[in-house]
């Protein structure tokens, strides 16, 4: 199969196939969240590190007003083509998810996929926070997702996953090659086999993502005091089912409300 060195988030056909087919349970989630969590009515939505805008579209799609914003140029495009061509306004800008400013509130954010791990430093970390903070009215709910790592990490762990639409099929697996705990840094490889009618290939890629203890992410948190964590989720999305963050906890949605 023939490999090709490159970022996935500049395939956004095929990032938006991994990716993008399973939506359901995070959309039913996050809407439980808005009716749960906040007195406010949600109305308007924004997702930094939107990607493709995977979960934009649905939620547009159902009549909330939606905003993204994402680094890479490619999955922006893509995201507000796809808005265009149905005849609705381009939702998503170029920008750093720890750096930014919007024009108005917003009632509800998420980031449910470890975005967050890919800013490099504890101060983009803390931006991030700080913009999100800024960019929420009082009330207004961000669901954060990330992983945890456990005090005892298990090194090579793997994930690997299917998705098919049609004649087009990707193969997506993630090995954690290392982690350095003193350096906060986990190296994933990361390879994507494309499948189509004419041609099989595979998309190569080193990823690297800041890690976070749990004691970490309280100090993260508290470094925002507009936030207030008012729930606590696992990556099973069942509203019902709050969980108890300790230190062995892994995936967590963490449900934070403007002050």
């Amino acid at each position: 199969m023939q490999e090709i060195r490159g970022s996935m988030y500049d395939y956004p056909v095929y990032y938006e196939l991994a990716y993008g087919t399973d939506w359901r349970a995070e959309f039913d989630f996050l809407e439980s969240c808005f009716e749960r969590y906040t007195g406010r009515t949600v109305r308007r939505l924004f997702e930094p590190a939107c990607g493709t805008g995977r979960l934009i579209w649905q939620f547009s799609r159902v009549g909330y007003e939606v905003a993204g914003l994402d680094l890479n140029r490619k999955a922006v495009a893509y995201c507000n083509e796809r808005f265009e061509r149905a005849g609705l306004a381009a939702p998503a800008i170029v920008g750093d998810m720890s750096d930014f400013r919007l024009p108005r509130k917003y009632d509800a954010a998420f980031n449910t996929i470890s975005s967050v791990r890919h800013l490099p430093s504890e101060q983009a970390a803390r931006g991030h926070l700080q913009c999100m903070a800024d960019c929420l009215a009082k009330g207004g709910l961000y669901m954060l997702g990330l992983h945890l790592t456990p005090r005892r990490p298990c090194y090579g762990d793997e994930e690997q996953w299917s998705s098919r639409r049609g004649n087009l099929g990707v193969l997506v697996r993630l090995v954690s090659r290392d982690i350095d705990l003193k350096g906060r840094n986990e190296l994933v490889d990361a390879t994507f086999d494309i499948y189509t009618p004419r041609r099989q290939f595979r998309i190569v890629e080193e990823m690297n993502f800041r890690t976070y203890t749990w004691p970490q992410m309280q100090r993260l948190l508290a470094s925002e005091p507009r936030f207030e964590v008012v729930a606590t989720h696992d990556f099973h999305y069942d509203i019902d089912d709050p969980i108890d963050i300790d230190e062995d906890s892994e995936d967590v949605v963490f449900v934070l409300r403007r002050r």
